[in-house]
């Protein structure tokens, strides 16, 4: 039988299972945060003066904060693209009044919604960010889309997710202890409620493929080998700024992220690790010959990546963005 016919029975095996996966992994709407719980009440009197002290405390955030806090919701903010492609792997099937598995990525959408939400309102609250540019550099983000280098494999897919939803904790849960640092308790905890959104979507991909791993340990094990070979991209690798070309602001962002210590080459060796151990990829029996060559190079990797992550530096050089005006922060 094809490689791919056996990712779609073993995607069908796993559909009874899906929705008992998304009541313990997901929130229902009725019991969920939404963005309004996190920002001033506009129906309120007191609209006003929360607002001039989100403005107020807003001042003491430093530049590459800024940066860091505009691209991380920009990227939020492109979740159509991510929609899009994950309804395109093969096994979730939207058509025909969908399946379970049409179902966890709609669900999980809606919550992933939020968080460009309430990101998106915050920073036009705040007064310190140019939201022109930073709503251009969104759209050209949508337009651009992206390629991750998993097609329409569910297994190289859930590699992806598990490692990109564990990215992102790290990168909101770090942003709230800086937000903290600096006084800014509501964007601190605003940015720790989304870290625990990532986690739980973390818990819950992660889960898919140990799943698969217990049905076709072999081409999943080859599965996680090809996405740590040709490494992990991030869902903003195309980001720019208006009349710039694609992924021309990446790199900078990259290296804002990197200098603040939100989320830095050595976290993505962690999460290699962190995966290593959540699957059991040691212990895992009955490989194939192929198979077992692919966790010998998984197995690895981390210790190769540390020793290159040693030698790299990071440029100290502060870049303006067109999203932040320097005059407007410290």
């Amino acid at each position: 039988m094809p490689e791919k016919n056996v990712r779609l029975e073993v995607m069908q095996q796993l559909e009874p299972k899906v929705d008992g996966f998304i009541d313990e992994f997901l929130i229902p709407v009725e019991k969920i945060w939404q963005p309004t719980d996190f920002l001033p009440n506009s129906q309120q009197e007191t609209f006003y003066d929360e607002v001039t002290e989100i403005r107020e405390l807003a001042k003491e955030l430093p530049y590459d904060f800024w940066v860091v806090l505009v691209g991380d919701t920009i990227t939020e903010e492109a979740l159509p693209t991510y929609e899009s492609w994950l309804m395109d792997v093969e096994g979730i099937n939207q058509h025909d009044g969908g399946t379970a598995w049409s179902r966890w990525v709609r669900y999980w959408t809606g919550e992933e919604n939020r968080h460009g939400d309430v990101l998106n309102k915050y920073l036009y609250l705040s007064g310190r960010v140019n939201m022109i540019e930073v709503e251009r550099t969104t759209q050209h983000l949508i337009n651009d889309g992206f390629d991750i280098g998993t097609d329409r494999d569910p297994y190289k897919n859930f590699v992806y997710t598990s490692f990109q939803e564990l990215a992102t904790y790290i990168s909101h849960n770090r942003v709230a202890k800086l937000a903290r640092q600096h006084g800014n308790k509501s964007l601190a905890k605003m940015c720790k409620i989304i870290s625990g959104d990532e986690m739980r979507h973390y818990n819950a991909y992660s889960t898919f493929v140990k799943e698969i791993f217990t049905i076709d340990p072999s081409q999943m094990m080859i599965a996680f080998k090809d996405m740590m070979k040709h490494k992990i991209v991030m869902p903003a690798m195309f980001l720019r700024e208006s009349g710039d070309s694609i992924g021309d602001a990446f790199d900078e962002f990259s290296n804002a992220a990197q200098r603040i210590g939100v989320y830095t080459g050595q976290d993505y060796i962690d999460i290699m690790k962190k995966l290593i151990v959540r699957w059991d990829i040691e212990k895992i029996t009955g490989l194939t010959d192929e198979a077992e060559k692919a966790r010998d190079f998984v197995m690895s990797l981390p210790a190769r990546m540390e020793r290159i992550n040693q030698r790299i530096k990071i440029s100290e050089k502060i870049t303006h963005f067109k999203w932040v005006n320097p005059a407007m922060v410290k």
